[in-house]
């Protein structure tokens, strides 16, 4: 399917959910099987890597999805740690059309969630944003080394 197309109906999804019972229930309802689908699409890249590595191995399936990402180690004291930076976010007109000024909380946010409920040894979280007015979205992910 379309990575466009996955967004849209996210977007769509999580407005008609709100309007009807709340951002709260509609926040709830998106992230049911969430966690456990993002263990299965990322554990492939990042259970036997180190993130740096695991995300290395992601940025051409985050470039379908018409990001262009980086990768960075910051791995320091005993933690494996990764920065990533997204310098494009190909959903910021997407969010618009359904009446979203930012899709941080939509998308990002519940990806950062997903991960960390998903791995559990895992903490995560957004750093800079381009829909706050920064030149990239940087997120944090880091775990305990092996």
């Amino acid at each position: 399917m379309d990575p466009m197309e996955v967004f849209k109906k996210k977007f769509e999804t999580y407005k008609k959910i709100m309007d009807e019972d709340g951002e709260q229930k509609a926040w709830d309802t998106l992230m049911e099987g969430y966690p456990e689908r993002q263990k299965k699409n990322m554990g492939r890249f990042i259970d036997n890597n180190t993130l740096a590595e695991g995300f290395t191995q992601a940025i051409p399936l985050y470039k379908q999805m018409g990001m262009d990402m980086a990768v960075v180690d910051i791995s320091n004291d005993g933690m494996d740690a990764v920065i990533e930076v997204q310098r494009v976010c190909p959903v910021m007109e997407l969010a618009k059309e359904f009446g979203f000024d930012k899709p941080c909380k939509i998308i990002c946010e519940m990806d950062v969630a997903a991960t960390k409920k998903g791995f559990g040894n895992m903490s995560g979280g957004i750093i800079a944003s381009k829909a706050e007015g920064d030149c990239v979205c940087l997120f944090k992910y880091e775990r305990k080394k092996k």
